[in-house]
């Protein structure tokens, strides 16, 4: 692959895909700029090296002309501006002959960053489809493509792959390598004992990750939702809680032939969603599970500290209520003291760690959840394929 130290810069135009997807307000304040931030590297690098900056990302799902309104990059612009101490000049297109004539007459170490890739969606969903007219003209704005997004490179997308297959020449940013230096070796040789932490709701986004995993990891510690639905594949009450019923097959299959598999022995439940909350060894039929317990904490502890290498993806419990955050939190405090390879594999476990302070603590806190279990699940990224 392609590293952007290899490559010769000087005075180029260089179309950056960057990962701007951050989470906004109501008021389209930036919540978390932590992938703002994260883009820094590539961008200073390209600075130093006199080029022309030309700056594409997608933000939100975009399926309506309202969705317009809410996922438009100009607050980013407006940020990342203030993080560089110099101009980024945003044009409201995503393409069309006022986006030529802009970069046209750009001069040496200047920065525009074009609308939200996924405008184009709206007409025949021409960037998530990889439309290679759009990847053409993408492609035409300059001499060298960057691929610094890694959230997006399990994606084939024309801002991604599309530009690759058009561009004279394409490279990897600093962030994609960070998180493939960091993620590859977790991978393909992790320091044993190596456990795998999962979380989050749904079991059918991770059915290829963990059936990749259970091969791998010498302890698969499961937790949040997820763990509702392994639960109830052994025939244990779970009550109300959230329960994954197209993947109870499969969470039976990996129970019957995996004992490397650990499950929760107690929760901190509740008979309404944002409820007073009680602790239990055994739900009822009226309880919601909605963290893991004290017990259980303390068991998931006792196989962190035997292990070499931790890979996490997926919160512990309804972290979007504080009332249910005590399981993530008790993790990374846990794994905080630990002096052993700790990786957190992106999306809402990231923010979690990020938000709670702990994201110094670890080895390496992924920008890419479903990149990060893509690999992990042993498939080839398109993103990083071309």
């Amino acid at each position: 692959m392609e590293r952007i130290e290899n490559v010769d810069l000087k005075n180029k135009k260089v179309i950056i895909r960057v990962d701007y997807n951050v989470p906004l307000d109501d008021k389209q304040n930036i919540i978390d700029d932590n992938r703002i931030k994260a883009s820094l590297k590539t961008i200073s690098y390209c600075l130093e090296n006199n080029c022309k900056i030309i700056l594409l990302s997608h933000l939100g799902k975009v399926k309506t002309e309202d969705d317009k309104l809410k996922y438009s990059l100009k607050p980013i612009s407006k940020r990342l501006s203030q993080l560089l101490g110099k101009k980024v000049l945003f044009i409201n297109k995503t393409s069309g002959q006022e986006v030529v004539d802009v970069v046209s007459n750009m001069k040496n170490q200047e920065i525009v960053l074009l609308e939200n890739t996924r405008f184009e969606d709206l007409d025949g969903k021409k960037e998530s489809s990889c439309n290679l007219e759009l990847a053409k003209f993408w492609a035409s704005l300059g001499d060298v493509f960057i691929n610094d997004a890694f959230a997006t490179c399990h994606r084939s997308h024309a801002s991604n792959v599309g530009i690759s297959k058009f561009c004279k020449k394409s490279c990897l940013g600093f962030l994609v390598l960070l998180e493939l230096d960091n993620l590859l070796p977790v991978i393909e040789n992790p320091k044993r004992p190596f456990t795998v932490i999962l979380g989050g709701a749904k079991i059918s986004d991770k059915i290829e990750t963990v059936e990749n995993l259970v091969k791998k990891a010498d302890y698969i510690l499961i937790g949040g939702a997820m763990a509702y639905t392994f639960l109830k594949a052994k025939g244990i009450e779970t009550g109300k809680s959230l329960v994954d019923s197209e993947s109870l097959e499969f969470a039976k299959k990996m129970l019957d032939e995996n004992k490397n598999i650990i499950l929760p022995i107690d929760h901190i439940a509740s008979l309404e969603i944002n409820g007073k909350t009680s602790l239990k060894d055994n739900l009822e039929k009226d309880d919601f599970g909605l963290d893991i317990g004290i017990k259980t904490r303390s068991l998931f502890k006792e196989y962190l500290t035997k292990s070499q290498t931790v890979f996490w993806n997926g919160t512990m419990g309804y972290y979007e209520n504080e009332a249910y955050q005590e399981g993530t939190k008790y993790l990374c405090e846990a794994i905080s003291k630990l002096k052993i390879t700790s990786v957190v594999g992106g999306g809402d476990t990231a923010s979690c760690v990020i938000n709670m302070g702990y994201k110094n603590k670890f080895t390496h806190v992924s920008t890419g959840g479903g990149a990060s279990l893509e690999l992990l699940a042993g498939k080839e990224l398109p993103g990083l394929k071309i």
